[in-house]
């Protein structure tokens, strides 16, 4: 993983040291008042990065990296060796525990312990998620179960979480069934997310074969999922991801075969969708040199805007939401900085967004305008060895 990151920092850092001791020098105080300290740099945060370690060119394991809250400057810190093709990261609700997939045939999912100090360490042996290719994985809010979605098995898998974050054998896997028009992509299902909703009450997951949500009630003593409900999104629409609006009474479904986006609605009693008409994630008449497929979709913390990554056109789009969350308006299409970007992502603060540029080989950073919601490129773009997935804490 490249390091180029942390002469960018040492040089930026030095810089603004000079330029604020220059100029205290050269301002006198006044009727002999002390002069004012500086606000000190907010420290860095730290960041992990998914990636593939069995294509050529991809990395070795878990990415470390740090990055500065104020210039959103990426720097590596190493890697966390041993975790096989770990595409997708989450991290605990007590932010002690990272989890990662390991998409492979065989699928897996491996615990590591996060500290304040200290590198990070493998936590236990990794558990199979008895399905191929896990492509997805949350924490349930309560903290005590790993909700894990495998792609090519088309299959939802749950293991508990005992203490210190180590993981027990799965306590259940539930199949998927069904078909889409798409011979290609839909001769069978495929979860590719699964995910609680904002109260914890419901989880759902989506599935891109069978153009559907689940929606499972998690039995919190035996760990075992029981469906409640199944939206059936557009034939052919291939459903990748969702996010859900901070009121919880709406949901936004990225469609990845079709480049569109459906707002949702979501009764939050019976954990039920109803999904609303497709709206297109690239402005009309844009003109394509590839196939299209959105990837990632993102909220502001705020639910004000709503954010899309567009593979192939390589492109973030931004949507203005309306009406108290029900319906969204594209705004802007802001190039992602490099090629094929599958993950965006906010900072805890909602200051800075992430994209995973994975053909790329590239993380770009960008700040979104408080008023307009277009995100503004900021500092260099960070190499990093197949990145698809970034997460910042």
């Amino acid at each position: 993983m490249s390091r180029r990151g942390f002469g960018l920092l040492a040089g930026a850092g030095a810089a603004a040291a000079l330029t604020r001791g220059d100029a205290q020098a050269t301002v006198a105080p006044t009727r002999g008042d002390a002069q004012a300290a500086p606000t000190p740099a907010p420290a860095p945060r730290r960041a992990y990065l998914g990636t593939y370690t069995t294509q050529p060119g991809g990395g070795t394991g878990i990415g470390l990296a740090a990055y500065r809250p104020r210039s959103g400057e990426l720097a590596s810190t190493g890697v966390l060796p041993g975790v096989s093709n770990p595409s997708f990261l989450a991290l605990s609700p007590d932010r002690r525990t990272l989890y990662a997939v390991d998409e492979r045939a065989r699928g897996a999912v491996t615990a590591v312990r996060v500290r304040q100090a200290g590198p990070p360490e493998v936590l236990g042996e990794s558990r199979s998620t008895g399905g191929a290719d896990p492509c997805h994985l949350s924490v349930h809010p309560g903290g005590r179960f790993l909700l894990t979605a495998n792609y090519t098995g088309g299959s939802v898998c749950v293991h508990p979480i005992g203490r210190g974050g180590v993981l027990g054998e799965a306590s259940d896997v539930v199949q998927h069934t069904g078909s889409g028009p798409d011979p290609a992509r839909q001769e069978g299902p495929h979860a590719h997310m699964v995910v609680s909703d904002p109260g914890g009450r419901y989880v759902l997951a989506v599935d891109l074969g069978t153009d559907s949500v689940h929606t499972y009630r998690l039995d919190p003593r035996t760990g075992r999922l029981h469906e409640r409900a199944r939206a059936a999104m557009k034939a052919g629409a291939g459903p990748r991801h969702l996010a859900f609006h901070p009121s919880g009474r709406y949901a936004y479904v990225v469609n990845e075969l079709d480049s569109t986006i459906a707002v949702c609605g979501y009764d939050r009693r019976a954990g039920t969708l109803t999904p609303g008409a497709p709206l297109p994630t690239l402005p009309p008449g844009t003109e394509l040199t590839e196939r299209n497929y959105p990837a990632g979709v993102v909220t502001s913390p705020g639910g004000r805007f709503l954010y899309v990554s567009n593979r192939g056109h390589n492109s973030i789009a931004t949507f203005v939401v309306e009406r108290g969350g029900a319906a969204v308006r594209l705004v802007s299409v802001t190039p992602s900085g490099g090629s094929y970007p599958r993950h965006i992502v906010l900072d805890p603060s909602g200051t800075l967004l992430f994209a995973a540029n994975q053909k790329s080989g590239t993380v770009t950073v960008f700040r979104p305008d408080r008023a307009t919601g277009r995100p503004d490129p900021v500092g260099t773009a960070f190499a990093a060895p197949i990145p698809v997935c970034v997460l910042p804490v």
